[in-house]
């Protein structure tokens, strides 16, 4: 069992994690503003072409847009992938002497992009998320309602083109910011992704199935100051909770608080690590190696994870991602008792050749895999997940997925940290065999 010696727990009274069994799910429906969807996950590199690249490649999503030198942006280019409803955007500066030798064609599609803070951002987190883009009803006053309540603003309120578009942003955690777009009606996001972008010619175009953002996970050193932050100028509330004792392991382990939105499909978990045990916590590398707070993981919804899986692992010795190792064959023997009545043998065969884990909650079932690392540095990954269960109708008559249908993965955290610890110690080990310079 793992011991927790949280310093926010301790440094905040009234906050106190009940854990999963006995966290009771309410949803206040208190959001401070309209809240409508993910829209975009912007990253930060050195070299936006072939990061995109290999996330294209990777993850079978394909460049949809871009802004560049090209398209006569001499102040950063950046590279949109788009999968369903799932976005990615690679930015990276360009010299700003030729921004500067250049006023005439400065014309940065992405106004609150920062030349120093983009270089500094990438020298000490390497590759990792900039933006969490969230669709608004309104940029402009959610900026102004989130700063008024305690959010540190990033970007004050920009329109866009002809000002049918607002984008601002305000400080998430880390170098990380929550960037707020709106537009002025439904019809309005005619352009490929946000004015100043143009449609990329892709010759390649791939489709592995992913369709959405489910959630995007971030550490944090202490989580009590930063869930009380987020909940406070957002208006989110408490969707799940656990700590180590429901996920750690006998070396090592976490505690980890979910917000979300109004209608629950903008999931944004935290994590902080929890110490005195007898290995760091991962969370503790991956601040260690992300010199601070940022984003973890992120989670893609798939509406096929074993097409997902089966093209991902085609490529994962070839310019894809790999995968974190998976769990041993007993593992699977007893899917079928735990599973079998919603995932025939021919899937749970499946899942064992491919590597994915399942859970289940009492409303549905998760089946999840991550991947390692995606960069240089022990940080940021990318889960794979599919949702199966807890179908709704609104109003309307709607058939929709309950959101969170499944958890998280509770009954599978006590396996992913075991690979993790495994792959951390293949670092380790390679660190001592290594000769001294």
């Amino acid at each position: 069992m793992v011991k927790e010696t949280s310093a926010a727990a301790a440094q905040s009274p009234g906050f106190k994690l009940v854990g999963f069994s006995n966290f009771v799910r309410s949803n206040p429906r208190s959001d401070r503003f309209v809240a409508k969807r993910f829209h975009h996950i912007e990253f930060w590199t050195s070299d936006a072409t072939n990061t995109c690249r290999r996330f294209s490649w990777g993850l079978g999503m394909p460049l949809l847009a871009k802004s560049d030198l090209s398209t006569g942006n001499t102040v950063h280019a950046s590279y949109l992938l788009r999968s369903g409803h799932l976005s990615f955007l690679f930015t990276a500066p360009y010299s700003p002497s030729i921004a500067a030798a250049d006023n005439t064609r400065l014309s940065a599609s992405i106004p609150t992009f920062d030349y120093s803070a983009s270089r500094a951002f990438t020298a000490s987190h390497g590759l990792g998320v900039r933006a969490v883009a969230i669709e608004v009803e309104d940029a402009e006053a959610a900026f102004h309602v989130s700063v008024s309540h305690g959010a540190k603003p990033s970007a004050e309120p920009v329109r866009l083109g002809d000002g049918l578009v607002v984008l601002s942003e305000v400080k998430l955690y880390g170098d990380v910011v929550l960037r707020y777009v709106s537009f002025s009606s439904s019809n309005d996001e005619q352009s490929v992704f946000l004015p100043g972008f143009e449609p990329a010619d892709d010759s390649y175009p791939l489709d592995f199935g992913i369709r959405r953002l489910d959630h995007c996970v971030g550490n944090v050193p202490e989580l009590a100051p930063a869930v009380s932050y987020v909940k406070g100028f957002t208006g989110f509330h408490e969707f799940a909770e656990f700590t180590a004792e429901d996920v750690g392991t006998s070396e090592s382990g976490l505690n980890s608080v979910v917000l979300a939105s109004n209608d629950e499909m903008i999931l944004l978990p935290m994590n902080e690590p929890v110490h005195g045990t007898k290995r760091k916590s991962q969370i503790q590398t991956f601040l260690e190696h992300n010199e601070g707070p940022g984003v973890q993981h992120l989670a893609l919804a798939s509406e096929d994870i074993f097409k997902t899986l089966r093209e991902m692992r085609k490529r994962s010795s070839v310019g894809g991602f790999d995968f974190m190792p998976s769990p041993p064959p007993t593992y699977y023997k007893n899917l079928k008792k735990r599973a079998g009545d919603v995932l025939s043998d021919e899937q749970i065969k499946e899942c064992e050749e491919l590597g994915i884990l399942v859970d289940r909650d009492d409303q549905g079932t998760l089946l999840q895999i991550f991947t390692k690392p995606v960069g240089d540095r022990p940080t940021i990954f990318i889960e794979i997940i599919q949702r199966v269960g807890c179908m709704v109708r609104d109003e309307g008559g709607e058939s929709y997925q309950k959101a969170g249908c499944g958890g998280f993965g509770k009954g599978n955290f006590s396996e992913l940290f075991k690979s993790i610890e495994e792959y951390e110690k293949t670092l380790e080990a390679k660190r001592i065999t290594s000769p001294s310079a």
